[in-house]
């Protein structure tokens, strides 16, 4: 009888589920205020994290910016304080465990306890698997996957103390389908993936309600990270690379919302789920027929000149 009762419930709540989601895409939903919390952001010395620097600013959130570059870092900051919000910019290396922990105690003395973490940093070798050094390998492993656990366990345990926070991951839609050539970016996305969606139901399961997640992952976007890679080319038009305040501004919407989960753009959706659906073979049709069985080859080519024009120059 518990167990009717308990199946009752649940299909309660899974079509009030499937309900509200509808009215949240028809209806522009309430988005909450995040003045005067405080954001640290990784990768902030890149594209898309100084974007999301200065859309945290417009919304008067404070800011911790991290980085491995410097100067850049330093740039995003000068950015952000002009919008007249306080910003504190720390070098570290993400894929060294050490740095992240010894630095997350220095913001914590330095500057307080961060309740908003946007997990953004992300690198790529850019090599085929066989050709690939194993360092390069383990450092798209170590920046992208496992330094969401280091990340998440310096600063998780605050805000489950005061039940307040919101983490963010940005992940990828090569962390809900795969494609060729990028192992080591696709395991690590799909690691990125899997740690948000455990962590996301081990909050639940704890009924810490005040601390909410948001798992973005975007198509590729126009950052110059992915440069040459090309679908078939009569598509491209239909699904070009995102523009990266575009990403960026959709992702805040998602994040102010307390959204759980966005794909952008929508489309995204539709392999998401036709990867679960359809037989593999027919999955591998639908990506040769689309160019994205072979759409990493360019890119990978463009790497490798890369290489050699900077070893010839040195």
């Amino acid at each position: 009888m518990i167990v009717i009762v308990d199946l009752l419930l649940m299909l309660i709540d899974l079509t009030y589920s499937i309900l509200s989601a509808i009215v949240q895409t028809v209806l522009r939903p309430r988005l909450k205020c995040i003045d005067g919390e405080l954001c640290l952001i990784t990768g902030s010395g890149g594209a898309l994290g100084r974007l999301f620097a200065l859309e945290f600013a417009k919304e008067g959130a404070h800011l911790v910016l991290w980085d491995c570059n410097e100067e850049a870092n330093e740039q995003t900051a000068k950015l952000a304080r002009e919008l007249g919000v306080k910003v504190h910019a720390y070098t570290v290396d993400l894929s060294k465990r050490m740095s992240i922990y010894e630095t997350a105690d220095r913001v914590r003395a330095e500057v307080g306890e961060v309740s908003i973490l946007v997990n953004n940093a992300g690198v790529v070798a850019g090599r085929r698997l066989l050709d690939c050094p194993d360092e390069l390998l383990e450092r798209t492993l170590l920046v992208n996957c496992h330094a969401l656990f280091w990340m998440t366990k310096a600063f998780l345990p605050q805000m489950k103390t005061t039940n307040h926070g919101h983490i963010v991951t940005v992940a990828s839609a090569l962390g809900l389908f795969s494609t060729a050539c990028v192992e080591d970016y696709c395991a690590s996305k799909f690691g990125a993936v899997g740690f948000h969606e455990s962590l996301t139901h081990e909050l639940l399961a704890e009924e810490n309600d005040g601390i909410k997640t948001t798992l973005v992952c975007p198509y590729i976007v126009d950052t110059g990270m992915f440069a040459g890679c090309e679908i078939r080319k009569e598509l491209r038009g239909l699904i070009p690379p995102l523009d990266p305040l575009y990403t960026v501004q959709q992702s805040m919407k998602a994040i102010l919302a307390e959204q759980q989960m966005i794909c952008i753009p929508r489309l995204m959706y539709i392999p998401f789920i036709t990867r679960a659906l359809l037989p593999w073979e027919a999955n591998v049709a639908t990506y040769r027929f689309m160019g994205g069985d072979k759409c990493m080859l360019p890119f990978i080519k463009n790497v490798e000149l890369k290489n050699i024009n900077g070893n010839v120059k040195s």
